[in-house]
């Protein structure tokens, strides 16, 4: 069964086909710079066994103009993987917030569309448009595909209220649907999924460590999702690239009323101007490494304040769950960065957490333990594939 996955962003389109129940994909991609100069498209697929990428630069005007030229690509005869698009029996697009209406993947129909325009678009209004443009144009190219939506908020929709609630008035939740949603569902249930597949295990206490330009933090019992770093929206939680993570709500309320701050230099400040990027003027650690090793105490800050907050949610979810089985690192950073690994992990034997070096600065890929041979609790570095585990949903709700 061939499954597109889709994930697209306000200017660009990551794509992979899947020729399900295979979890390798025969093509992948990005549609970046839409509506910009220079939009390129990325084409990945092999030929004669051989990996191949095919570069184009090109004017992409809108997500049709770009999502039409992969579609080119697709079919044709020399580097295509498909005949023509009567071959895709499924398009699954990632849409980040579900609210509390969308709990599970979902067939896309047109009240579907009209649900997520009316009752989503105002909890991620930089997010799902864009994602709602995807299908929209997903459904003029494959027009006899299912089109399918997996949302990053569902996974944590297994949270009790204490762990989604807010202590504000009732009202605010009942009227308003304000509560805490939590983000990167996709892969933390991925990542959690293959945890369980390597352990052998599916009763486990696990916290999922998402450490990407944007950060998150899972509890996780018995594959479902008991509390998570991110809130309402996705500033909250672990210090991130550009974002501030927790931070007092009285310091909101001083940049406005003493400093002069409207709503949204305040709102700028905190997701785009923050984290490590206000901390050391880059948001990319492979950056503040560097800067690390020529001894800038900008850097130096910055990892410490970076771990400190990983810790203290790895010590407040291991509460929650009564127990811990592993901690899993995953994503850009959680999988590359050897350092972050291993100041998180250290000095945390009481919890059962104790790292090899050897195993941790071995640099292996796939799924991988580094923990010490006689440590009580695992900790594994498991790369995350949010469009596999697209895929995987799709095939499973239409199988």
């Amino acid at each position: 069964m061939n499954i597109f996955v889709i994930n697209s962003g306000s200017s660009s389109i990551k794509y992979q086909l899947f020729r399900m129940p295979s979890s390798t994909p025969v093509c992948s991609g990005l549609v970046d710079r839409i509506g910009l100069e220079n939009a390129t498209v990325t084409y990945k697929t092999k030929i004669n066994g051989e990996e191949k990428t095919f570069n184009y630069s090109l004017d992409i005007p809108d997500h049709e103009t770009g999502l039409n030229k992969v579609n080119t690509l697709l079919t044709d005869p020399e580097i295509g993987v498909i005949t023509n698009t009567d071959d895709i029996k499924a398009v699954g697009h990632r849409i980040v917030h579900g609210g509390e209406i969308f709990t599970d993947i979902t067939i896309i129909t047109q009240k579907v569309k009209e649900e997520l325009k009316n009752r989503t678009f105002s909890l991620a209004p930089l997010h799902n448009p864009a994602g709602y443009r995807g299908i929209e144009v997903a459904e003029k190219i494959f027009t006899h595909a299912t089109q399918i939506a997996v949302f990053d908020t569902a996974f944590h929709q297994t949270m009790p209220p204490e762990a989604y609630r807010f202590a504000i008035p009732n009202s605010y939740y009942t009227d308003y649907n304000i509560r805490a949603y939590g983000f990167h569902g996709t892969s933390h249930k991925y990542v959690s999924g293959q945890a369980a597949i390597y352990l052998n295990k599916n009763n486990l206490k696990l916290i999922s460590i998402h450490l990407g330009n944007g950060c998150s933090m899972t509890a996780i019992k018995d594959g479902k999702s008991m509390d998570t770093s991110m809130g309402f929206g996705p500033l909250s939680g672990l210090i991130m690239g550009t974002r501030s993570g927790d931070i007092d709500p009285t310091v909101v309320f001083h940049l406005v009323n003493q400093l002069g701050y409207d709503i949204e230099q305040v709102s700028n400040l905190l997701n785009k101007r923050s984290g490590l990027l206000g901390l050391t003027g880059f948001s990319d650690t492979r950056d503040i490494t560097k800067a690390l090793n020529n001894g800038d105490v900008n850097a130096r800050l910055a990892y410490d304040l970076y771990a400190y907050r990983i810790k203290k949610y790895i010590g407040a979810y291991a509460a929650i769950l009564n127990g811990l089985d592993a901690v899993i690192f995953t994503a850009g950073v959680g999988e590359n960065n050897v350092l972050v690994r291993e100041m998180v992990c250290k000095d945390m034997e009481y919890l059962g957490l104790s790292i090899d070096t050897d195993k941790n600065n071995a640099g292996l890929s796939g799924i991988r333990e580094i923990n010490q041979s006689d440590a009580r609790v695992k900790i594994l570095v498991i790369p995350t594939n949010e469009e596999l585990e697209i895929a995987n949903q799709c095939f499973e709700l239409l199988k």
